[in-house]
Parts: structure tokens; C-alpha cells; sequence
């Protein structure tokens, strides 16, 4: 909530926070959208930038669950296990089989996430 509060602290007449959110939201779904796209043709390098692009505008509204979730993405994009210091990569067939429920949860988290931005009601 302390990254959200900020944002609510530059809110002005012109909607900062209102166009900050919707935008996040769009690109949001057109990147899981992509996210989609490149498990489905094995592209685990695109996989990664694109967990790695959906983990930094997550972090910038403190949507901290589908950061964590992209961030393990982009470990994995990359063929490398997010929970072990190793620089050993694991197999494309290991990845993706590790990438596929991350999906399912990114998919939820954004829902959620989405739902709450759309029912926040401002102090």
C-alpha cells in the first residue's frame, strides 16, 4: 500500500492515478495476452522480457503478487531457478513446464488486482 499511497499523494483534478491505473491495467492484459502467445511457441527469452517488463510497471503501483509472479518469469525466461543461486540453466522443457501454473496465477492475481483497483474508493 505505501507505493499506492504515493501515487494518491500526486492525484490532482486531471486524473493522475485514475489514467495511471487504467493504462497499467491495458497493458497489463495485452502482456499476459503475449505472455500467452510465447508459451505456447516455447519462446522462453520472450517470456522473460515479458515478465520482466509486467514486473516493473506492477512494482510502480504496488502491485506486489503479480510482481513477485513476473519476476519468477523472468528468472525463468532466462532458464535460470528463481529459488536457487545456481548459474547451471535448467532445460527449456523444465521451464516452461515451471512457467505454466506462474500463468495461472498471474491471470488471478491480475484479476484481483483489477478488481480492487476498480472498487477502490478514495479516502
Amino acid at each position: 500500500m505505501g507505493v499506492f499511497n504515493q501515487i494518491l499523494e500526486l492525484d490532482d483534478e486531471d486524473g493522475f492515478y485514475q489514467d495511471m491505473v487504467e493504462n497499467y491495467l491495458e497493458q497489463a492484459v495485452e502482456t499476459i495476452r503475449l505472455m500467452d502467445e510465447y508459451f505456447s511457441k516455447r519462446e522462453l527469452t520472450q517470456l522473460g522480457k515479458r515478465g520482466h517488463f509486467l514486473k516493473g510497471s506492477s512494482a510502480a503501483l504496488g502491485v506486489i503478487h503479480v510482481q513477485e509472479i513476473c519476476e519468477e518469469i523472468q528468472h525463468l525466461g532466462d532458464r535460470m531457478d528463481p529459488d536457487k543461486e545456481s548459474e547451471v540453466k535448467m532445460s527449456v522443457d523444465d521451464a516452461l513446464a515451471r512457467i505454466k501454473p506462474l500463468l495461472a496465477r498471474l491471470k488471478d492475481e491480475h484479476a484481483k488486482a483489477a478488481e480492487w483497483f476498480y472498487t477502490f474508493e478514495r479516502p
